[in-house]
């Protein structure tokens, strides 16, 4: 029977006031409404995503990729964050566990000849010295703490998610810089050309007009059509500028020291993995930081919850104290303990216990909501982009069709002016639609891409929730010596 009691601590000792956890229900359609017919009919979801922009094939490309986890200060802040959330779990686990304390003193002191209940045979001066040691520990009856170490649990990993999601956020936007700044490229060639060929037939209305065969009308045209495009490759050149020093700022380099060569690339539209709807609650680390966050907040609901009941704790004093002088303060004569235990219940607070579990459901369903917001996100991110990826691919088409008629327009018109038979007046428009289709062109093709790249992210890219960090690496504080030394 002496056992029954001992018994009844331990069951009570690993019980928990946190509600069950279960994620939220978000309702899930079957399939993706955009990814109809014209979508690729070999999905690429077997393949191994997390290097995924090295689909498109350009070096440079990848290069740049690879400075974004050493170099990028954001992601750098978002690994603090998250070795925050893992010193903070280690923080709370401590208080499994038992505190130990030891602390000595050796002081002379003088009391008051009119101190209160006096005896007459005290001195007015004595020497104290105490060694001692302190020993406490908190009995989680009500899983308390263990809650609490749930919470934080939960929430380092959210944090590790949000990680992922920041890496995954650089990269694509990197990609998306990049290839935006290769379709500038391809038009700063486009207008170099578009040039060379003005410049040909300013010199051909010049020879005409020089000939008295055509006005200065068709000059003052050819030379405004050709300034023109100069403006346009001046402007171009800026924007070009400006991707380039964002994409010094992701690699973690000052833009005054950072240059990318011009170049033409022909860039691919890799085939990209979409999967089934459902596999996007597994595939995106902004869910499981979401998740994550309620099940934190869920552990937090059990915390408030404890505060109702009795804390109680033990505690064990003990050492060795003497007036000073030449005795050895070692000894048995000296030393004196106190052990026992301690509870606290409170009885009125005005309320205030019921306020923060209020407070702590509340944070739940908040959590909750938030939860089903970035899923709801999600999908939609997936279905924009693949509605964009199916119509870019049919507007691309149309236009290619298009240039190729402008630019037969063009030749046809140029020779006709030369012959005599048109206007430069037709030259102007013919060419200037031209040059206005073969940009809008190269413009698709950058959509596309960045289309794809928005959709790699959308869907996670490559990540999935069995990459989030176990409770095991969680609960071990990161040594941050290696860095500071």
């Amino acid at each position: 029977m002496a056992h029954i009691p001992l018994l009844a601590l331990t069951a009570l000792a690993g019980c928990s006031l946190a509600p069950d956890y279960k994620p939220p229900a978000v309702a899930m359609p079957v399939a993706y409404k955009e990814a109809g017919p014209w979508a690729q009919a070999e999905p690429a979801d077997a393949k191994p995503r997390r290097d995924w922009w090295k689909d498109f094939g350009d070096p440079k490309l990848d290069e740049l990729e690879a400075k974004i986890d050493d170099g990028n200060p954001d992601l750098a802040a978002s690994v603090a964050r998250y070795d925050q959330a893992r010193a903070y779990v280690s923080e709370v686990d401590a208080s499994m566990l038992p505190t130990v304390d030891l602390s000595g003193s050796a002081t002379q002191n003088r009391q008051s000849a009119k101190r209160p209940l006096r005896s007459p045979n005290q001195p007015n001066q004595y020497g104290a010295n105490t060694i001692g040691l302190q020993a406490s520990y908190e009995i989680d009856f009500w899983g308390q703490i263990r809650n609490a170490v749930a919470a934080g649990e939960a929430t380092a990993q959210a944090r590790a998610a949000d990680m992922e999601t920041v890496r995954l956020g650089l990269h694509a936007e990197l990609a998306g810089d990049y290839v935006a700044l290769r379709g500038l490229d391809a038009e700063l060639k486009l207008l170099t050309d578009t040039e060379a060929a003005y410049l040909r037939a300013q010199q051909l209305t010049q020879d005409r007009h020089d000939a008295k065969i055509a006005s200065g009308i068709d000059v003052s045209r050819s030379e405004s059509q050709l300034e023109s495009a100069r403006a346009l490759e001046s402007d171009v050149r800026g924007q070009r500028a400006q991707l380039e020093h964002a994409i010094a700022s992701l690699v973690g380099k000052p833009a005054s020291d950072f240059s990318i060569a011009p170049a033409v690339a022909e860039l691919p539209v890799p085939a990209e993995p979409t999967g089934l709807p459902a596999s996007l609650l597994q595939r995106r680390p902004d869910i499981a930081s979401a998740e994550r966050q309620v099940a934190a907040a869920n552990s937090n609901i059990g915390v408030a919850k404890a505060a109702f009941y009795p804390n109680i704790s033990l505690s064990l004093t003990g050492g060795f104290q003497n007036t000073g002088g030449g005795l050895g303060l070692l000894a048995a004569p000296y030393s004196f303990w106190s052990v026992g235990p301690s509870l606290v219940l409170p009885l009125f607070e005005g309320g205030l216990r019921h306020a923060v579990e209020g407070g702590a459901y509340a944070a739940r369903d908040e959590a909750a909501a938030n939860y089903r917001s970035t899923v709801l996100g999600a999908f939609q991110e997936v279905e924009d982009n693949l509605a964009l990826l199916h119509h870019l691919g049919q507007e691309t088409q149309n236009e290619s069709q298009a240039v190729a008629a402008a630019d037969h327009t063009a030749d046809l018109s140029l020779t006709l002016y030369h012959d005599g038979a048109a206007s430069y007046l037709d030259v102007v428009v013919a060419q200037t639609d031209a040059l206005q289709a073969e940009r809008t062109l190269l413009d698709l093709n950058t959509r596309r891409l960045q289309a794809d790249i928005r959709l790699v992210r959308a869907v996670g890219g490559g990540w999935s929730s069995a990459d989030l960090p176990s409770t095991d690496v969680v609960d071990s504080l990161p040594d941050r010596r290696k860095t500071d030394s």
